[in-house]
């Protein structure tokens, strides 16, 4: 087993530095890409190039696809591409860390546990990577979809006191700039950035709707666009329409969380539960013996 270990050790290190002198400045552009949740770019570039040279995309077409389209929902469709050769880098540079980090124990210790374990971790955390990005994917399409009815509500107020759409989005935008970390407040805040850039409102609008990627803003995009022309009491009465159905999207989210939140409760209430027998029944079982 330590010279399996030491092979391995030599073949991974060899190889990482045979490739980070192939790569030279081939990813220097990927280096300002901003992403969330990278933490070894400086060892990944390597892993990118062999990435990239292997072709992975052709034997697991599948998971690339669904890790690009969580990309794109989290990050717009621009850069897509490379933020996902960014992410399966990461992914991967972890699996090395977990491969060489085991190979190092067990060579120090004579124990198998440690490439064994090593390898086991190499794995299971991109497999727990790809699972924790789609998580994300989903929790902001519920955020957004929990916002969304209050700033509809807000919009139909304003829109029947006399304000026009544009100028309602604003306001609404204007009263929560301080949280730019909600993904609606953020993805309207980079629509009323294209307003002032030049893009007309239906340019603008589209775009928002792309960027969030979720069902009902669709809906509420198309019917904005197709009665804001409009105007009046047609234009209201429409809004309020939709407010009603995505709030009651907006209970079954609502739902969802609740039960997601109790099922979470489960595993540790059995533990507790586990330990007050133990509590409980040891002392039983001691009188019993005496």
């Amino acid at each position: 087993m330590p010279w399996i270990c030491s092979t391995i050790l030599f073949v991974f290190t060899a190889g990482w530095l045979i490739l980070r002198l192939r790569c030279g400045s081939r990813y220097a552009a990927l280096r300002e890409l901003t992403m969330e949740g990278l933490r070894l770019r400086w060892l990944g570039e390597p892993v990118l190039l062999l990435v990239e040279s292997s072709r992975i995309s052709r034997y697991i077409p599948a998971v690339m696809f669904r890790i690009q389209r969580s990309l794109q929902r989290l990050y717009g469709p621009r850069y897509s591409a490379e933020r996902t050769l960014l992410f399966m880098g990461e992914m991967f540079s972890y699996s090395w860390l977990f491969f060489v980090g085991g190979s190092v124990i067990t060579l120090l210790s004579g124990e198998k546990a440690g490439i064994t374990l090593g390898g086991l971790l190499a794995v299971v955390l991109p497999v727990a990577m790809a699972s924790d990005l789609h998580k994300k994917v989903r929790m902001r399409e519920q955020d957004i979809m929990l916002e969304l009815p209050e700033l509809l509500n807000s919009i139909v107020l304003l829109v029947g006191a006399g304000e026009t759409v544009q100028r309602s989005i604003l306001r609404c935008v204007q009263s929560r700039q301080g949280d730019t970390t909600h993904p609606l407040y953020a993805e309207l805040l980079k629509m009323t950035a294209e307003w002032d850039g030049g893009y007309s409102f239906q340019q603008a609008f589209e775009n928002f709707s792309k960027r969030c990627a979720v069902q009902e803003v669709s809906i509420f995009t198309t019917t904005v666009l197709l009665n804001y022309r409009r105007g009046g009491a047609d234009f209201v009465l429409s809004l309020r329409d939709l407010s009603r159905i995505l709030w009651e999207k907006r209970k079954a989210v609502s739902r969802t969380r609740g039960e997601q939140a109790s099922s979470k409760l489960v595993f540790p209430m059995v533990v507790i539960f586990l330990i007050v027998i133990v509590l409980v029944g040891t002392p039983a079982m001691m009188m019993l013996k005496m």
